[in-house]
């Protein structure tokens, strides 16, 4: 129960949500839980909702442009950006505030998947892996 309770509360907050996940992260690291499992579960749960987010921007996109939100050449123009910083752009994935909406924006963008993927779960697995280290090593 543990595991998906840490799986949905990830989950939740990799998407829009405003919702931490590293609170009930570093609660079930202190109970004692294998690290690698709760590292695993926080990553694929986070990225699963990067994925949403994703998802909702490579549908909402057509909506977005009939309401009059985006313009072509303002997404045509946005899109050039991202194809050429985008991987690095989301390694920014996982920093508070900003990170949810850029996995929003590549979806609108049509990033390629494994790229999204690959630069996604770096970010988001490398965030988790910072909290188990600097909860063993220097709490």
């Amino acid at each position: 129960m543990v595991f998906l309770t840490l799986f949905i509360v990830a989950l939740l907050s990799g998407s829009l949500l405003p919702l931490g996940s590293e609170a009930l992260f570093i609660y079930d690291i202190t109970l004692g839980y294998n690290l690698f499992t709760l590292w695993f579960t926080a990553t694929f749960g986070n990225v699963v909702g990067a994925l949403l987010n994703y998802y909702i921007g490579l549908k909402g996109e057509e909506y977005l442009q009939s309401k009059k939100y985006i313009k072509e050449q303002s997404l045509l123009s946005a899109q050039r950006r991202f194809d050429n910083y985008g991987g690095f752009i989301l390694l920014l994935s996982a920093t508070p505030v900003i990170g949810d909406p850029l996995t929003f924006v590549a979806g609108v963008l049509r990033y390629p998947l494994r790229y999204f993927l690959l630069f996604v779960t770096l970010s988001k697995g490398g965030r988790y892996a910072a909290i188990i280290f600097i909860y063993s090593v220097v709490l």
